[in-house]
């Protein structure tokens, strides 16, 4: 039967197979979700991802269509394998050198700022395959200033060959400050933006410097959010007759919400289809059913931020609002753990969102069949299942099963009981195992492994079915045809066999139907390693006469000799355990109190056999109210015995409320 740890084990599978993916495409409602959901999805620290935008959101309430965003993630310098340490720092390199930045090909330039106290030229040094400034292009920079005449040319060629990015003195001017340049400032946006305005100088008036820019800003109240980098960009080329942004406040930031990150799907309409090992698509596999354990983490809330308060360019502080709190979505079979941020499960089953809270249910519910529409299933939990389960599908649950319809050629698995109001028509094929009980209408060509009971109400026909206590058919046609039934304790129906004995019915109890199959196992093992340990005895001694009489062997049939000689080390090994478990169950087997008894209400057909323990009796005329029991080693046709309390038993909390 499957188990919880097997269960549990497939779990961890899928879970790997989904930590291996290269990439994965997530949509949200924001982009910060989808990177949120993508790095759960990956498992990896945002630090190691990176992603490409397939298609922008758009949440405007301008927007007659509201668009998710959905991007692609992937994780970068991923290392496969154990032996490609080599190839993955190869990789590295390639990503490494592919990150580096594009060097622009730019020309080296001359500017040029007349001060107070004279000329000064900059010479900006060019950049990737740029040409480099030349002595001509300074002197035309200067000559356009109208200021040549008291300029030192060598000083000039200095500063062009050094190229130092930096202002340099390179001679006087005819200054006359009342052609200076004159700026002014307008403060715009609620103080959220200055511009300046400036009008250029006249003959032999000084630009504006640095200095003097940021002075004057800060006497016309401008403390925050100057940006020096364009201050220096217009004393290098200055910009006349047009406001000119020169700071801007400080935006205030509203705290982010308090947010929940979920840990699973919370899409239910979303279907992942696997491939199986031949690289097909599976369609009966279509994982829509997401089992969570006892204790796992369902989703971890994310506390909301304080806001960080702005300024204007006055400095005037401007509030921000604090993100809001949210409450825990707690709901059924769920709490929060000691952390205070994490939701976790309180039982086995599966998870899902209903009326924006998170439950786990124990009991999953489907309405109508389990075919292609549901494909296979496997829960954590009791299934009950209101239609039939079609051929081919399989259902596996570490609780019960009921299915309220039939049963085809198809696979149910179950920790507990299982029950089936329609009965049971596996075509040779279908398989049922379950940890306790099962119940059933009917069973036909179907093989059946129970833990305790198998309690039929009309018949057996044509089937295996095995029980760790007892086989019982009650009803009006409570009959068993054909087919081998095992029981440890007790096999009761109205009739056995049929007429004729077409059918070949073997009816054996007083045993441990689970041990004596293992035993039948352990005694097949051990019959065929005698056999190998048999010729591999032979083979080696034949090439130790060879050694002996040589002295010596060739280097290839030494290794031969050695090969056979840890074989045959192994083999003995394994034969001495194996004999040690097959006398344990033996003796077990024949310590059993269970006597075992077979019971027939109405007829028991001739050709019918019987076992009890290991006494084999073949009934040769028909038997009317009959119980066989085992007594002084031979089987005895006795007083038909009624039911007992056991007829009566029903399978408890199987169903959905």
């Amino acid at each position: 039967m499957v188990s919880l740890d097997q269960i549990k084990e497939t779990m961890n599978k899928l879970m790997e197979e989904d930590k291996s993916k290269t990439f994965v495409d997530v949509s949200a409602e924001t982009l910060d979700a989808a990177l949120e959901s993508a790095i759960m999805q990956l498992g990896i620290p945002m630090r190691d991802m990176n992603y490409e935008i397939i298609q922008r959101g758009n949440s405007s309430f301008f927007s007659i269509y509201k668009k998710d965003w959905v991007i692609r993630a992937y994780e970068m310098n991923k290392l496969k394998g154990k032996h490609d340490t080599q190839k993955a720092s190869d990789d590295e390199a390639d990503l490494l050198a592919s990150n580096e930045p594009v060097i622009e090909d730019r020309a080296g330039s001359a500017h040029v700022f007349c001060g107070g106290d004279g000329v000064y030229i900059k010479i900006i040094p060019p950049s990737g395959n740029g040409a480099p400034a030349t002595y001509r292009d300074a002197m035309e920079k200067i000559r356009e200033r109208g200021v040549a005449t008291g300029i030192n040319e060598e000083a000039v060629k200095q500063a062009v060959k050094n190229a130092t990015g930096e202002y340099v003195y390179v001679g006087m001017y005819p200054r006359n400050p009342a052609n200076d340049a004159i700026i002014a400032v307008d403060i715009t946006d609620n103080e959220m933006k200055a511009w300046i305005f400036v009008t250029p100088p006249g003959k032999g008036g000084a630009d504006l410097s640095e200095d003097s820019i940021i002075t004057f800003l800060k006497n016309n109240r401008i403390e925050v959010g100057i940006d020096e980098q364009r201050v220096r960009e217009f004393v290098d080329n200055p910009v006349y007759q047009e406001n000119y942004l020169i700071a801007e406040g400080i935006k205030p930031q509203d705290g982010a919400d308090a947010r929940i990150v979920y840990n699973f799907e919370t899409d239910s309409s979303k279907i992942r289809l696997r491939e199986n090992e031949a690289g097909k698509v599976d369609f009966k596999e279509l994982n829509q059913i997401q089992n969570v354990v006892e204790g796992q983490p369902l989703a971890q809330k994310i506390v909301e931020e304080r806001g960080k308060g702005g300024k204007t360019v006055t400095g005037r502080y401007l509030e921000a609002k604090n993100g809001k709190d949210i409450p825990m979505p707690v709901g059924k079979n769920t709490r929060v753990a000691e952390d205070g941020l994490t939701i976790v499960a309180e039982t086995n089953g599966r998870v899902m969102i209903l009326n924006n809270k998170i439950h786990v249910e124990p009991i999953l519910t489907i309405d109508g069949d389990v075919s292609l529409k549901t494909g296979n299933i496997m829960f954590l939990g009791t299934v009950y299942i209101n239609g039939n389960v079609e051929d081919g599908f399989s259902v596996k649950a570490s609780g019960n099963i009921e299915v309220k319809g039939t049963v085809g050629k198809s696979e149910l698995d179950a920790e507990g009981d299982i029950v089936v109001t329609q009965g049971i028509a596996g075509k040779g094929e279908g398989f049922i195992r379950t940890g306790r009980s099962l119940w059933a209408k009917f069973i036909e060509n179907t093989r059946i492994e129970a833990g305790e009971f198998v309690i039929v109400s009309d018949g057996i026909i044509n089937s295996q079915v095995s029980a760790n206590r007892k086989i019982l058919c009650q009803g009006k046609r409570a009959a068993i045809i054909g087919g081998s039934l095992n029981a440890a304790e007790e096999i009761h129906a109205k009739t056995l066999g049929s007429l004729g004995g077409a059918n070949e019915t073997v009816l054996s109890v007083g045993f441990d139907p689970r041990s004596k199959e293992r035993l039948d196992s352990l005694l097949l093992t051990k019959q065929t390693a005698d056999k190998e340990l048999e010729e591999v005895q032979l083979n080696y001694n034949t090439l130790m006469n060879v050694k002996k009489q040589r002295k010596e062997l060739p280097e290839d049939k030494e290794a031969v000799l050695k090969k056979l000689g840890e074989r045959q080390y192994i083999l003995e090994t394994e034969i001495d355990e194996v004999e040690t478990e097959i006398k344990q169950i033996q003796d077990y087997l024949s310590n059993l109190k269970t006597r075992g008894k077979v019971s027939a209400s109405v007829k028991v057909f001739a050709g019918v056999k019987i076992i009890i323990r290991d006494v084999v009796e073949e009934i040769r005329t028909d038997c009317k109210a009959t119980t066989f029991y085992l007594e002084n080693g031979l089987i005895r046709y006795g007083k038909y015995q009624g039911p007992d309390e056991d007829m009566k038993r029903v399978p408890s909390g199987y169903t959905a409320n």
